[in-house]
C-alpha cells in the first residue's frame, strides 16, 4: 500500500499539478485527478484501517482556507497504516473545529497543511490556539508547499517538526512521542 501512494499517486499528482501551474492542463482536469485519485484512495481503505491499533491517536487537517487536502489525507492514511488511529478532518477546517476535535480525540499528534504561502500565518495561529488549550498539547507536525520551499519555517510557525511526505511525518511522530531515557533527560549519557 505504501508504494502504490508513494510511487504512483505522489508522483502523478505533483505531476498534474506542474501542468495545472503551467497552464497546460485546466482546474477542471486537475480537479478530475484529484477526485479519481481519492476515489481510488477511499476503494483501499479496508486494507489501510486493518493494522493493529496501538492506542494512538492522531489528527490530520489543512488550515481554514486551505482546499488542498489529498497530501494531508496521504498522512492520515500513512498514520493509519501504522497502526494509530487517525482523524482526518479534511479541507478548509476552522481553526476552533481542529482544536476541539484535538481534546475529544486525545490527539498526541497534529499534522497541519498548507499548499499556498498565504496561509502560513493561519498555520501559526491554529498552533497557539492548540497550544493556549489547558493540559498537554499534541506535536505538532506542519508540511506542503511552503514548508518545503523555507528550510526551518516550521520553527517560525511554532511546528515541533517539518515533514517533507507521509512516509517521514510518521517516523518523525513516533521520534516525538518516545519517551525520554530519566538519564538521557538528566544529561547523563
Amino acid at each position: 500500500m505504501p508504494d502504490l501512494y508513494l510511487h504512483v499517486f505522489q508522483p502523478a499528482l505533483r505531476e498534474i499539478g506542474r501542468l495545472w501551474q503551467t497552464r497546460a492542463i485546466t482546474v477542471a482536469h486537475e480537479h478530475f485527478a484529484t477526485a479519481a485519485t481519492q476515489a481510488i484512495m477511499g476503494q483501499l481503505y479496508p486494507a489501510i484501517f486493518a493494522a493493529e491499533r496501538r492506542g494512538l491517536s492522531m489528527v490530520a487537517t489543512c488550515v481554514g482556507g486551505e482546499q488542498h487536502e489529498i497530501g494531508i489525507r496521504m498522512v492520515a492514511d500513512f498514520f493509519e497504516m501504522a497502526g494509530w488511529d487517525s482523524h482526518y478532518l479534511g479541507a478548509n477546517t476552522p481553526a476552533d473545529s481542529v482544536v476541539r476535535s484535538v481534546r475529544e480525540r486525545g490527539a498526541r499528534v497534529l499534522a497541519v497543511s498548507a499548499t499556498i504561502t498565504a496561509h502560513v500565518g493561519r498555520v501559526a495561529a491554529l498552533i497557539a490556539a492548540v497550544r493556549a488549550e489547558p493540559g498537554e498539547p499534541p506535536h505538532v507536525l506542519v508540511g506542503g508547499y511552503p514548508f518545503n520551499l523555507v528550510p526551518d519555517l516550521w520553527k517560525t510557525v511554532g511546528a515541533d517538526a517539518f515533514a517533507p511526505g507521509a512516509e517521514e511525518a510518521v517516523a518523525i511522530a513516533e521520534r516525538l512521542i518516545r519517551p525520554v531515557a530519566p538519564d538521557l533527560a538528566a544529561g547523563v549519557a
